[in-house]
């Protein structure tokens, strides 16, 4: 129990944690000031999450110069604080004067097209010098900002995008007016949904973190599972799941807790890399995880035009059993390995917890109530956020000082600044897919390819997302399979909503593959393991997340589409025996340990049961159902055994 807080104390170093997160989360690498500069950058960020209030509840504008005005301020704040290297990060008080030039500049190019918006507007698409150098200024210090803020992955395909565009033959003037004078480029749909509610979630969720709402989470998950077989790795699953909904961010979630989770899953006898692999997929999870989804829920509610409770409640059973994989293979690798729960002296009464510290629920509450009645998203979260600031005085630790409060408004800030840069240049790529309708190109070449069959024309699509997702944030990420890879699946006759879930959760779990596995990366610093062979264990764990989009692709009813009480319950028995037998398989036990060829036909089994017929529902069942009894004979037959030889 002693080393057991040793490790905690070590792991939770704000110092440490910080460090991970500048190695792994581009986002967090900012530069350290103090004293006066702090203040002064401080000020800058706080008077942004104001302005976001201000451009919310009071002001009219037109769209065009919310957005510009957005992007705008987040581009010279932006430069301020984000270095043109990592190791410049470490200079304190230290703002070079390029950056100081980038800042105006950048922020100006953008501020001219608010200031100049109507007589600009009345060009149209014949825009004159100025125009284009003030367009293509803003656009190469974006993507700058972006190189050091998110990465090169998200650029390297927007520059493809740009560079088809000049193949297309089109000139430099048709293709900056739509990229920077239009709401069907930087300016567009995702930069739109992240100024008017993304902001917000990700301001509600700086309060949440202030309340302590983390620790309550983890605290809760012990409750819940610490005492179980493999408890602590449950424990990892359940907590970062909660916190993954509103951290909007795979790594980050996974450096924050896992500092906790994964030492002690170590010392319960797990090993590095599954350690590892655990926190990394289920922290992506997270992203999948109603009512917010790392807030792209709302863009999905955007872009599909569907009401924000109708995706929230689509998404609750594929989650479930995102989950639930992940559990029983947690479940099948600790009996594997002989490994117990922790100490129950060490496991919080879940009553008595929840009774103390339950109030910290009421912002996600308010949030739900209020989108539940209809309320905007962007109404819903500042009430939410308002909710957190009251409920946070219910108790002396969780209490906000004005220290706090600041502290609160300034990393909502901060932490809009990798989402909205995203947004931006993914809607380079939207624009660029408008403007030359390479869209229906590609669709044509991966139809050529796949032919009449549904199956492989998924699984291209499904390589697709998992390359165009590597290094790239969640919302950006749905974005860009919005825009390509959706229009693909839904040719093939999948449901818009249920396309839009299938090209989402493929983007989302290119954080755990290998070779660009940023969140398994991460997880695999705090727990000293190979970063590859961790990449690898965290998508065999998350293998549910390769199967229920071919689920519901195949049968929207998973999503609650068109669909009955008694077809739902079907779908979600029937695919909870087939991950368990996929999973049983990954795992390589049961009840005993299994031979190669065992594994091979009750993992075979777990697959049939993705095509929703009789045949193959009926088939993969009593496959399965028959490798449970020959699993219970050889585990009762060695039972026996080893009690006369006792």
């Amino acid at each position: 129990m002693k080393k057991r807080k040793e490790l905690n104390k070590i792991m939770t170093d704000g110092a440490a944690v910080e460090e991970l997160m500048a190695e792994f989360d581009r986002e967090s690498n900012t530069r350290h000031f103090t004293g006066t500069m702090k203040h002064v950058i401080t000020g800058l960020l706080v008077f942004f999450t104001l302005y976001v209030f201000w451009m919310t509840l009071i002001a009219t504008p037109p769209e065009q110069v919310r957005r510009s005005s957005f992007i705008g301020l987040l581009i010279f704040i932006g430069f301020l604080i984000y270095p043109i290297r990592k190791s410049h990060a470490k200079r304190v008080n230290r703002i070079p004067w390029y950056d100081l030039l980038f800042a105006v500049m950048g922020g100006g190019a953008f501020f001219y097209y608010v200031f100049n918006f109507e007589a600009i507007v009345a060009k149209a698409v014949n825009i004159g010098p100025v125009e284009i150098a003030m367009g293509i200024i803003g656009t190469l210090l974006l993507v700058e900002l972006c190189r050091r803020v998110v990465g090169l992955p998200i650029l390297v395909v927007a520059a493809g995008f740009v560079a088809y565009a000049f193949y297309s033959g089109h000139s430099v003037r048709r293709i900056i007016h739509q990229l920077f004078y239009t709401t069907d480029g930087i300016i567009g749909t995702p930069l739109g949904v992240a100024a008017t509610f993304i902001v917000l979630f990700i301001i509600l969720g700086s309060f949440l973190e202030k309340t302590g709402i983390g620790t309550f989470f983890i605290d809760m998950a012990n409750s819940i599972a610490g005492g179980a077989s493999g408890g602590p790795a449950k424990v990892a699953v359940i907590s970062s799941a909660l916190e993954g909904m509103y951290s909007g961010s795979s790594v980050a979630n996974t450096v924050g807790s896992g500092s906790v989770t994964i030492p002690i899953m170590k010392e319960t006898g797990y090993k590095s890399e599954f350690a590892a692999a655990v926190e990394a997929a289920a922290s992506t999870g997270g992203q999948i995880m109603p009512p917010i989804m790392g807030a792209a829920a709302f863009l999905m509610a955007e872009m599909t035009d569907t009401p924000y409770a109708t995706v929230a409640m689509t998404a609750i059973l594929p989650a479930l059993l995102y989950f639930s994989g992940i559990f029983m293979m947690i479940h099948l690798e600790a009996k594997k390995l002989g490994l117990k729960g922790l100490p129950k002296e060490s496991i919080p009464n879940f009553w008595k917890l929840l009774f103390k510290k339950g109030y910290l629920f009421l912002p996600i509450v308010t949030l739900i109530t209020f989108m539940s009645m209809g309320r905007t998203p962007a109404y819903s979260a500042i009430y939410a956020i308002l909710t957190a600031v009251i409920v946070s005085m219910f108790s002396k630790e969780t209490r906000l000082t004005p220290e706090t409060f600041i502290e609160a408004l300034a990393n909502g800030a901060k932490n809009t600044m990798g989402v909205a840069i995203a947004c931006a240049i993914a809607g380079i790529i939207v624009g660029i897919v408008t403007l030359t309708g390479l869209g229906q190109d590609l669709l044509n070449v991966l139809m050529g390819v796949a032919g009449t069959s549904k199956l492989l024309a998924l699984f291209l699509t499904m390589i697709s997302c998992i390359i165009l997702g590597m290094g790239v944030p969640t919302t950006a990420n749905y974005v860009i399979m919005a825009t390509i890879t959706a229009p693909i699946v839904m040719s093939m006759g999948v449901p818009m909503l249920a396309a839009h879930m299938f090209v989402f959760y493929f983007g989302i779990v290119a954080d755990i593959t290998p070779p660009v596995a940023l969140a398994a990366y991460a997880g695999s610093a705090i727990a000293k393991s190979n970063p590859f062979k961790t990449g690898v264990t965290a998508t065999r764990l998350a293998i549910t997340a390769f199967i229920v989009p071919y689920i519901f692709a195949f049968n929207p009813a998973m999503l609650l589409i068109d669909t009955t009480a008694p077809e739902v319950v079907r779908i979600v028995l029937t695919s909870l025996i087939g991950i368990f037998g996929v999973s049983v398989a990954m795992e390589g036990f049961m009840l005993t340990e299994m031979k190669a060829w065992e594994r091979m036909i009750i993992g075979g089994a777990g697959l049939m049961l993705i095509d929703p017929n009789l045949l193959t529902d009926t088939t993969g069942i009593l496959v399965i159902f028959t490798m449970v009894y020959l699993q219970w004979s050889k585990s009762k037959k060695l039972k026996i055994s080893l009690e006369q030889a006792v």
